[in-house]
């Protein structure tokens, strides 16, 4: 009965979907940014929160699409009083009177998932309170088993004649039902908090976050000190308070480099909403997506960083390649050629402080995709992490340039982990064992002249940058095989219709009529093979 009933509300939310899509009109004219948002929006919370997460993709959308869709952040209806008086009641056990002197009914913001009220705690505590909308995790539930359906069928449809998916759509779809599976729990939030106030606040009279209160947080709801000041999307405020804006950039961008170079974990969507001003220290607020990066990344990262500054393209392919996953086919020469322009026009050009770092990651990330190269997701997340921080920078205090910074961090760090004695100890055994080979090297080559002038050697030659021609010329030879093929079984199939071979339909004999259909198809198939090649 379960089973059926679970069946009928997968049928009815498909409808429901379908529905959604025939009254937004996509399969005439496409989704421009403003109805792709508009069409989330009629998708429900699911698709809302989607929308959401993938505002900050620019690795997958278009910018003027991941602006629209920031739009999604501030447009959810709230919630009515009694559900929320409701939900904390009964995630507590206790009545609204007995954990608070004072409660707002009035949310503070509301979002897909949950949406924040202000109170004030018997003992006088100022909190915010987080509730998750009733059924929702529910319905999150139901919806992703309908997309990884659908993901299955996009990743045939995405599968190129070599083998590989242009656009892994199931990767996507478990990111994203992973992210929105955290924040469906917000004991994982409250743990990235806790482990955040931890390992990255160390002063906090120059940044700081909310204390997490641990008695009145569930699954469902999330307790957290009350932050009283603004978000730094207010412009006005920012005018209105006289706010040092160079002071409140540089502590910012001092403790997002201690939190992805020191500590290892990173805000992963540090976003103007997500930062308040309280006074003149910065606060970093909601940590439904937090970021970690192993010692070993980040020492990947600092030397990626260096190969850029010391104009290194060959050094920066060899870390791109040992640090990301190919499917083995991978033009080494033409992505070397490609990262030694992206290095010469931003390097050669520009000096460090003038370095749109967003725009330079944006479009190394660009030719990884090119390659179909695929770092590990927590790089891609901090890339992600870094354009949207710097956007916020940008637009906060312009003269500060964020990849200065970072890389007269990173230099500081070199300079604090160099170890004279190992390098020094390095160079005396490379030293040494070039000096062996070096007095090996008359006796070899005169033995590899020997060798040929006896017949006894072999030199091959091996063409290389030719692999997408040659991928080309096979899909070219396998078309033309086919069309002739096709060709062979309509001839074929016109001369036993000279005969009386039996079983027939309509006086053509039914084997010739199957290899019409047969050569009809396949040549069809083969025009359109043909014509997307062009």
């Amino acid at each position: 009965m379960k089973e059926k009933k679970e069946k009928w509300n997968s049928k009815y939310r498909t409808a429901e979907i379908f529905a959604v899509f025939t009254k937004h009109n996509f399969y005439s004219n496409g989704f421009t940014p403003e109805e792709m948002r508009t069409t989330l929006e009629d998708l429900g919370p699911t698709y809302i929160k989607i929308g959401q997460i993938m505002s900050s993709r620019t690795d997958f959308l278009p910018d003027s699409y991941c602006k629209e869709l920031e739009k999604l952040r501030s447009r959810v209806k709230p919630l009515d009083a009694e559900t929320v008086r409701a939900i904390i009641e009964e995630e507590t056990g206790r009545k609204i009177g007995d954990i608070f002197s004072d409660f707002s009914d009035e949310p503070l913001g509301s979002a897909s998932i949950a949406q924040a009220h202000y109170g004030v705690l018997k003992n006088g505590t100022r909190v915010v309170i987080k509730v998750q909308r009733p059924y929702i995790a529910d319905i999150v539930k139901k919806d992703f088993v309908l997309l990884k359906k659908f993901a299955a069928l996009a990743n045939i449809v995405t599968e190129t004649d070599d083998g590989t998916a242009l656009i892994d759509v199931r990767a996507v779809i478990n990111e994203l039902e992973k992210v929105s599976n955290e924040e469906l729990d917000f004991h994982v939030e409250a743990e990235h908090s806790r482990l955040f106030r931890e390992q990255c606040i160390d002063d906090e009279t120059s940044v700081s976050c909310p204390v997490i209160i641990d008695e009145l947080t569930t699954t469902r709801i999330l307790t957290q000190t009350f932050v009283d000041g603004f978000p730094l999307s207010r412009r006005d405020k920012l005018e209105e308070f006289c706010v040092d804006r160079e002071a409140v950039g540089r502590a910012l961008v001092k403790n997002y480099l201690h939190q992805v170079l020191d500590a290892g974990i990173f805000h992963g969507d540090p976003h103007q909403g997500n930062i308040m001003l309280c006074g003149t220290v910065p606060y970093w607020i909601d940590f439904g997506i937090i970021g970690h990066i192993s010692q070993q990344n980040i020492g990947i990262i600092q030397d990626m960083i260096m190969a850029v500054l010391l104009k290194d393209p060959d050094q920066l392919t060899n870390i791109i390649l040992s640090m990301g996953i190919t499917n083995g086919n991978v033009n080494k020469a033409k992505l070397t050629e490609d990262l030694d322009y992206l290095i010469e026009r931003y390097i050669a050009v520009k000096d460090l402080a003038s370095i749109n770092m967003g725009v330079l990651m944006e479009e190394l990330m660009g030719i990884l995709t090119k390659y179909q190269i695929k770092m590990p997701s927590e790089f891609t997340l901090l890339v992600r992490s870094l354009v949207t921080f710097e956007g916020v920078i940008g637009e906060l205090c312009p003269e500060l340039n964020l990849f200065d910074i970072l890389t007269h961090k990173m230099v500081e760090r070199m300079k604090e982990t160099f170890d004279l004695r190992s390098k020094l100890t390095s160079l005396l055994r490379d030293a040494a064992a070039t000096g062996a080979d070096a007095l090996q090297m008359p006796g070899a080559i005169i033995a590899l002249l020997r060798n040929l002038s006896k017949g006894r050697m072999k030199i091959g030659f091996e063409l290389t940058g030719y692999d997408e021609l040659m991928r080309k010329l096979q899909v070219t030879v396998r078309n033309i095989a086919f069309a002739l093929f096709a060709c062979v079984i309509f001839a074929g199939s016109c001369i036993l219709c000279t005969t009386n071979i039996q079983p027939e339909a309509y006086g053509i004999p039914f084997i010739a009529m199957i290899g019409f259909v047969t050569s009809v198809a396949l040549g069809i198939y083969t025009i359109i093979k043909m014509s997307s090649k062009k």
